[in-house]
């Protein structure tokens, strides 16, 4: 690690997205940028930065060819990979806007997007998910491409359709000069995967971007020999400017997880040194060691709870909010007996990982920084590029979402909002003035919807506003921590807490079908028989799990009553958005005779 030498390239050097690129390959020219898993051959593959720009010249003649202007919007429905990185930066050395769409979309929402934005391109993933799309998108006029990756099939149907590699091939072989622009002039287009309403195409420049992507790097310690794997969608903009700007950045290699189900194998293959992931991932890992535990010995739990215990103190002791005790002794015996082989399973080399999209709960945090692997928490918004703030490794508090970035303003405002002005602030929603007035006053504040407090100059959020529940009494409820706290629990899949205006809470669950079926054979019920989700014996032992899991909670958070189910909340059935947060109204107005029943005196 003492070799490790940072080679940060900086904002005035890179100037724009492309610019920053073409810097990283001047200067690394035979390191290795990506890194993917050829089906072919049954292994990974790394591409060097060179390799890469050569790719990115051949796409850009190609682009060249379509009589694309400046200016002009060409969308992309990829799942991560190489190519992805190789279009957007042909696409933007030409001075195109970039629309990222989403793979997991529905096929309306993706036509809507390519519609408002009037996207004059179209690459998609391949002919599969062509034929999802094919009824919605095709009749737009305003496409005058669409690229089907993969091979082997034509489409003689539609002019304006071809295959990605045809394409490529019939290019002509010319040189195809950049287009000259800059660090104001827009990069890309991302539409907001919001709980309510149409997405909202959110503007960001080149600069919004790089800014945020350097202030990544200011909260994290990257060197040219991190090796990233990217899981989240790169459409997404924690990932696109965290998983992707600032690795480029900082000469780091990219390493492209084939799937989440495949996250196990993958860790062991790739051995990454970062990750950066949304809290669900940590949940999901906490909830299946949880389960793991329960099959070992007491002496096996004991052990394993003494080293995160000890393991706390070490970091508290190394962040200067602790004093040195004896038990510190203990950890190296226990790094040896527990604490390796977990990160082992993790591939053995991370360094720290990185958490945002929503709040990590303190039991995950605990037990990660506990077994040796420091999670930061960040915290950002679309419309921030993303990163408003973030703990640093060194000034790392994970009950905060870490101190605001280099040029990022916050302060509190009216019902304790948490308002951000910096150079991450978009430019504002694409063909939407109205709603870029309601997030940005006249005084270039924008308005996270966030509660927050700020103490010591860490931002401790405190609730969404129009998540907020108010009981009958007045006391102001907080949901989604608690939501997220009961999902530990391995029998709870996904919860809602409800509560509006009456005078207990009431909650719905989601169960874990594998756990449940275990959990009612304990009970002496059938799982298959729906009466056994309400019977009253289910309901004891549920609301009892359940407060065992809220015990730390304030007296306000007692779940009263809840509404078992087994059908999950998904993004195909429109209960999820694409970040895979609960849309809260819809989920209530499709439960709403189960909800009224939790409130039902009789």
């Amino acid at each position: 690690m003492t070799q490790w030498i940072k080679d940060i390239i900086p904002l005035e050097q890179a100037s724009t997205l492309d610019g920053l690129f073409l810097e990283r390959v001047r200067r690394s020219p035979q390191a290795p940028a990506y890194r993917s898993y050829d089906k072919a051959t049954g292994a990974w593959v790394d591409s060097t930065w060179a390799e890469t720009a050569g790719e990115v010249a051949r796409w850009r003649t190609a682009l060249a060819s379509e009589d694309l202007q400046p200016g002009d919007r060409v969308a992309i429905l990829m799942r991560n990979s190489r190519e992805w990185v190789i279009f957007e930066q042909a696409a933007l050395s030409l001075g195109l806007v970039v629309v990222s769409l989403y793979t997991d979309d529905r096929p309306d929402n993706t036509a809507y997007m390519l519609d408002d934005s009037a996207a004059r391109l179209l690459l998609v993933q391949d002919a599969t998910q062509w034929r999802r799309l094919q009824a919605t998108v095709q009749p737009l006029a305003g496409l005058s491409r669409i690229l089907i990756g993969g091979s082997g099939q034509q489409f003689d149907n539609d002019a304006r359709i071809q295959n990605l590699s045809d394409w490529l091939t019939q290019a002509a072989e010319a040189a195809v000069e950049s287009h000259d622009h800059g660090p104001q002039q827009l990069a890309y287009i991302v539409y907001t995967s919001g709980t309510t309403g149409r997405p909202k195409g959110v503007m960001l420049s080149h600069h919004n971007v790089l800014t945020s992507a350097a202030g990544g790097l200011w909260v994290l310690e990257v060197y040219p020999q991190d090796v990233f794997l990217s899981m989240l969608p790169v459409s997404h903009t924690f990932e696109r400017t965290l998983g992707y700007y600032s690795p480029m950045m900082a000469g780091a290699t990219v390493a492209y997880c084939r799937s989440i189900p495949q996250l196990a194998e993958d860790l062991l293959a790739v051995r990454p040194t970062v990750m950066i992931c949304v809290p669900r991932v940590f949940e999901r890992i906490y909830t299946r060691v949880q389960s793991q535990l329960q099959k070992r010995s007491w002496l096996g739990r004991r052990l394993f709870c003494l080293t995160i215990d000890i393991g706390w103190r070490r970091f508290e002791v190394a962040q200067g909010r602790a004093s040195r005790t004896p038990g510190l002794l203990l950890w190296p015996l226990l790094e040896r007996l527990v604490a390796r082989k977990f990160l082992a399973r993790l591939g053995g080399r991370m360094r720290w990982a990185a958490s945002g999209g929503a709040g990590l709960p303190a039991p995950v945090a605990r037990m990660f920084i506990g077994l040796g692997l420091p999670i930061a928490q960040g915290y950002g918004l679309t419309e921030t590029s993303p990163l408003i703030s973030g703990n640093r490794l060194d000034d790392n508090d994970p009950a905060s979402v870490g101190v605001p970035i280099p040029g990022m303003e916050v302060r509190i405002g009216e019902q304790s909002e948490l308002l951000a002005r910096g150079p991450g602030v978009m430019q504002g929603y694409w063909n939407n003035h109205t709603a870029t007035y309601q997030m940005i006053d006249a005084d270039g504040w924008l308005h996270t919807g966030d509660q927050a407090r700020i103490e010591n100059n860490h931002i401790y959020l405190t609730g969404r506003i129009k998540d907020i529940l108010v009981l009958s009494n007045g006391e102001k409820v907080p949901p989604t921590d608690m939501e997220a706290t009961i999902t530990l629990d391995p029998l709870f899949e996904q919860a809602l807490i409800v509560g509006e205006g009456q005078a207990w809470l009431g909650a719905l669950l989601v169960l874990n079908p594998e756990q449940w079926d275990g959990f009612a054979k304990h009970l002496k019920l059938d799982p298959l028989d729906r009466a056994s989700l309400t019977d009253s014996r289910t309901q004891s032992a549920v609301l009892a799990r359940v407060a065992e899991q809220l015990r730390s909670f304030p007296a306000y958070a007692k779940v009263r009553r809840a509404a078992l189910l087994l059908d999950p909340w998904t993004v195909e059935n429109g209960l999820l958005s694409l970040t895979l947060k609960l849309k809260r109204s819809q989920v209530i107005e499709r439960h709403a005779e189960l909800i009224r029943g939790l409130f039902d005196k009789a």
